[in-house]
């Protein structure tokens, strides 16, 4: 059964960010500029991306 993932991009800065953006997106291992990371498709996550969605693009992934 395949899960399903979501792929996520880091596309703009958090210089200038508010402190609590800047927080959840260094939580969630993001370093540089167009670093990408993969996560399971979950509500948690799903709040997470949704509080810092102007500085991510997120992309549905299914894993086998």
């Amino acid at each position: 059964m395949a899960e399903k993932k979501l792929k996520v991009t880091l596309v703009r800065s958090t210089i200038g960010a508010v402190p609590k953006n800047r927080k959840t997106i260094e939580s969630m291992g993001f370093r540089k500029l167009n670093q990408t990371k993969v996560f399971p498709d979950n509500a948690a996550t799903r709040g997470a991306l949704h509080k810092v969605a102007p500085y991510i693009k997120v992309e549905e992934v299914e894993e086998a």
